[in-house]
């Protein structure tokens, strides 16, 4: 849930600044984007330099860069930039600045100047912690809207034992996922998508296939996984790399392996998306050695493969969606329109090979999106990650 995602990360005054590092290297390697800010006081505990590296971005503390350079941190487009904001750990000093709107440094200024949620992990000793002011004002950043992770009991820096630690880096990204994962309208979802080519074997060496990319396919799966679900992306022979973690991404060959694996998915799915390019025909038979060159010209008897879009539409339960996608020369809209219905699909995407930009092989896609009663909508040529959001936008209307 973390994949893609912006995160300010503020670090203040604190002897748990020291799990910031760790705090940091976790978030950057589930994919998110890691923008560090601290308080003058945190670079006492734990270096720029360190937090820098890991975050691999430069960490900034103060409102200008020096005071030559004439240079300074823009407090507003951090603020703006972020997806969400974590102040971890967040000292007794400025918990009490941000329950009061005082401004005295530049985390103060980010933070007053977030759009984003903002999440608190408070870390002092346990007096402090306990005191009637630091759960007032706990209760009063709450009344804003900010989330507290309530910090944990042990052993604290002052040899005492009681609340006041700071909630363990690990724990930390859990909670944040599950912040992700709750506002996500795909969350809980169960999401197939097929993609690219399927090869047809002739002998070892040759094969009868189609120029998809995948690239569409990929693309939906990406969408997919950012919207929260969990995403099962079976896929045709291409070099393309599934980025998400939510995606898991089952490799097959045939038109005969794809019609295994999704129909042992499909039941389990909630929404599919079949935007392989699933070969019709298939050798009658596939000969086990190289077939040599010849003066007599060979014949190869095809076969038809099993209609997997067609066997889906008939499994299909009432309360799943079922997306189909049809690459079309001719009678556009009637042919895509015929196999709407007579496939049992909500939807079906049409692609023209006559629309420049389009079809197999490019970055970019042009597609009609057509539903069961017939309404039709026509979109620009756009890169094929656009195409994506518009295509997981009609199918959230569908849910």
């Amino acid at each position: 849930m973390l994949y893609g995602k912006k995160i300010l990360l503020g670090i203040t005054g604190s002897i748990a600044a020291y799990k910031s590092a760790t705090l940091v290297r976790l978030l950057t390697k589930v994919g998110a984007e890691v923008k560090v800010v601290m308080t003058p006081a945190a670079k006492d505990f734990i270096t720029p330099l360190t937090l820098a590296t890991l975050s691999k971005k430069p960490v900034v503390s103060d409102f200008t860069e020096d005071e030559e350079s004439g240079v300074w941190n823009n407090h507003v487009e951090l603020g703006l930039w972020a997806d969400l904001m974590l102040v971890a750990p967040a000292s007794a000093n400025t918990l009490a600045k941000m329950a009061h709107g005082e401004c005295d440094n530049l985390l103060m200024a980010v933070y007053l100047s977030a759009k984003c949620p903002v999440i608190v992990a408070p870390a002092m000793d346990l007096d402090m912690y306990k005191h009637d002011t630091t759960k007032g004002n706990l209760q009063k950043l709450e009344s804003f809207g900010n989330t507290i992770i309530p910090a944990q009991a042990g052993e604290l820096a002052s040899g005492l034992h009681g609340e006041g630690r700071m909630t363990e880096p690990e724990e930390i990204v859990v909670f944040l996922e599950k912040h992700f994962a709750k506002n996500q309208p795909l969350s809980g979802k169960t999401v197939l998508i097929t993609a690219g080519p399927t090869y047809e074997a002739i002998d070892p060496v040759r094969f009868i296939g189609n120029h998809s990319s995948g690239k569409m396919g990929f693309a939906l799966a990406e969408e997919a996984a950012q919207l929260g679900a969990c995403v099962k992306l079976v896929s045709g022979p291409v070099s393309l790399k599934a980025e998400n973690p939510l995606i898991e991404r089952i490799d097959i060959t045939s038109a005969k392996e794809m019609h295994a694996k999704c129909s042992e998915i499909f039941s389990k799915s909630d929404i599919t998306v079949m935007a392989a390019a699933v070969a019709d025909y298939t050798p009658e038979i596939t000969s086990a050695k190289k077939i040599k060159k010849e003066n007599a010209k060979p014949e190869i008897t095809l076969k038809p493969t099993k209609d997997i879009l067609a066997e889906l539409g008939r499994l299909k339960r009432e309360n799943q969606i079922l997306i189909g996608f049809a690459l079309e020369t001719d009678n556009e809209l009637s042919n895509a329109n015929e196999k709407l219905h007579k496939k049992n699909l909500d939807l079906i995407i049409l692609n023209s090979l006559k629309d420049a930009g389009a079809g197999f092989g490019h970055d970019t896609n042009k597609i009609t999106v057509i539903d069961k009663k017939n309404n039709i909508e026509s979109f620009e040529l756009k890169g094929k990650r656009e195409v994506a959001k518009d295509i997981f936008a009609k199918i959230l209307k569908l849910i």
